[in-house]
């Protein structure tokens, strides 16, 4: 009905949200803490063009990702194309940062003439980059771009939905393996004691996983998914009429 108020915001979903950026924006404190006080900081023209790597895939893959995954739960009430294109906008800039972070960690190997792609780290973190860009090219292709049929959009969304909550997964796990690695090169033999950079990594560990966790639990909340609005019905049936030639009650044209 035209005028009627919106839905009201299902309980505890703010609060879950909230949480989930307290821990995001931690998670990239911590980061730049550990970089900064241990690493030296974050440079391009120099030495330290490495640390551009952990600070890029943290913000890009985790901090990012995980905020485009939550857009069609915080934006419940707005119109589903401009959520779409939030959601892929939101994305598209995670992949762009990630990229910063991947040329700069081959440009440091390729300086200091450390091989590539040897490490478990980097095979799964090249295996997370690229299907996180063909998620986003199909994702695109098929929800935000005209030509996708009803029926097809609706069998695929199951798969787009399921791989990217996998993703996201992969990329806290690739950025666990990334974190260990770095400690392993760096303080390999005083890590076992203790020491301050071993135990703030550490946490940075804690925190990727809280936040995974926190973004997991409220993207599979049922009652928590964004409901469609009364007019994005009458326009899904009209697209469905549209592309697969069935009127609306279901009969054929």
């Amino acid at each position: 009905m035209d005028g009627a108020a919106a839905p009201a915001r299902p309980a505890g979903l703010s609060a879950y949200v909230a949480v989930s950026q307290a821990l995001g924006l931690t998670l990239l404190l911590a980061t730049g803490a550990w970089l900064g006080r241990y690493r030296g900081g974050v440079a391009w023209h120099s030495a330290l063009r490495l640390n551009v790597h952990p600070l890029c895939m943290v913000l890009g893959m985790v901090f990012l990702q995980g905020d485009a995954l939550l857009v069609y739960r915080v934006f419940r009430n707005e119109p589903k194309r401009s959520t779409k294109a939030l959601h892929a906008l939101l994305h598209g800039l995670a992949l762009l940062v990630s990229l910063v972070g991947i040329i700069a960690v081959f440009e440091s190997h390729r300086a200091k003439g450390i091989p590539d792609m040897y490490s478990l780290h980097s095979w799964c973190g090249m295996a997370a980059f690229v299907l996180y860009l063909l998620q986003w090219l199909l994702g695109c292709g098929f929800f935000l771009l005209p030509g996708a049929s009803f029926s097809l959009r609706g069998r695929y969304k199951p798969q787009h939905i399921f791989i990217g909550i996998a993703l996201f997964a992969l990329s806290i796990a690739v950025c666990l393996l990334g974190i260990t690695e770095m400690l392993l090169f760096n303080i390999r033999d005083s890590y076992s004691r203790f020491v301050p950079e071993g135990v703030l990594a550490n946490i940075l560990g804690v925190l990727l996983v809280a936040f995974g966790l926190v973004v997991g639990y409220v993207l599979t909340r049922d009652e928590w998914k964004r409901p469609p609005l009364a007019e994005e019905l009458a326009l899904s049936m009209d697209f469905k009429t549209l592309t697969e030639g069935e009127s609306p009650s279901g009969g054929s044209q």
